[in-house]
């Protein structure tokens, strides 16, 4: 059997929105267009994240001429990350494609993002809008935003925000996008052993309807969802070699630092030297808190363990293949 045949559809495309009850016909009748001509089958998946314009209107009118489209409505707004991670539960296609609504990314690069996850074999190959139409006011803190998360993540990727995405259906249903995390999917896969990652310089449009969503305010929240993912990642299954590693080494600090000021004060007293009682001099203080917030950790440590020892999911390991 063709490895593709196994799908009811070669391609999902995913597509949050919010107010963009103008773009819509324009866009589904573009990927309609791009993706017919390449003989690919698909289906356009609209996620109305709460709009309060004509957008769900609009998405039953197009429903209903198209089989291929459907569409997912949110009773308020729940943000990008809550309606990529709904898309991709419903999502059927051996490929799943993610692009904004609002005609910013280009539906003709949806054919090569297919055929580098299904012929050259990425698990994610991620946009990159090399050429931005953008003020600095917003393409600044992208640039230092991608490279911490590429200092941090160790992912090689220009343009992690970048809504133009290609994943292998595995990755779209073995991971989970919750609060503001769908600007690090590409981390999160890397983090449930998806490596092969890759990247494709794609067009990047001038917006032709409605307003931009963007605030600054998101990349302040977006360095402190980098660190809660890093962490989360890294220690989720083991807490203990985090909490535990920070607290024996402030403990031994602090009762290395004690033992010091004691035998300083000792060294003098057999030498007939006058010395300040330990606890009169700054440093035992420092050492106490020193110790006092390693034992705080290494308990720290310890809850966490007992809390993924006990919980639902410590053995929710991806099972990629089995044989009989």
């Amino acid at each position: 059997m063709n490895k593709l045949s196994a799908f009811p559809v070669e391609i999902s495309i995913v597509i949050p929105l919010l107010n963009e009850a103008e773009s819509l016909p324009e866009l589904t009748r573009w990927i309609a267009r791009v993706l017919t001509a390449r003989g690919l089958s698909y289906e356009v998946i609209l996620i109305d994240d709460g709009s309060t314009d004509d957008s769900w209107a609009v998405i039953e009118a197009l429903a209903s001429q198209d089989m291929a489209l459907r569409g997912i409505r949110f009773n308020r707004n729940y943000g990008k990350s809550a309606a990529l991670n709904v898309g991709f539960a419903a999502t059927l296609g051996r490929v799943v494609c993610t692009m904004d609504a609002d005609l910013q990314d280009s539906p003709e690069e949806l054919p090569e993002l297919y055929r580098m996850v299904t012929e050259d074999g990425y698990d994610l190959v991620s946009g990159w809008k090399q050429k931005r139409y953008d003020p600095l006011s917003k393409t600044l803190p992208t640039k230092l935003f991608n490279a911490a998360t590429r200092a941090i993540s160790g992912i090689q990727l220009h343009d992690f925000n970048c809504g133009l995405k290609a994943y292998d259906q595995r990755v779209v249903k073995a991971i989970e996008v919750y609060g503001e995390m769908h600007r690090y999917i590409p981390v999160i896969a890397k983090w449930n052993g998806f490596k092969k990652i890759g990247e494709k310089v794609v067009q990047h449009q001038e917006r032709k309807y409605g307003v931009t969503k963007f605030g600054l305010e998101r990349f302040i929240f977006g360095f402190l969802d980098l660190a809660s993912i890093t962490f989360v990642g890294k220690f989720r299954r083991r807490p203990m070699h985090f909490f535990g590693t920070l607290g024996t080494l402030s403990f031994f600090i602090g009762t290395i630092l004690t033992l010091w000021l004691v035998g300083e004060k000792w060294w003098l007293a057999i030498h007939n030297l006058k010395a300040r009682n330990v606890t009169d001099q700054p440093l035992f203080f420092l050492a106490l808190v020193a110790v006092i917030v390693g034992m705080q950790l290494f308990l720290a440590g310890f809850l966490g363990e007992l809390v993924q020892l006990n919980g639902p999911k410590r053995n929710d390991y991806l099972v990629r293949e089995t044989l009989r």
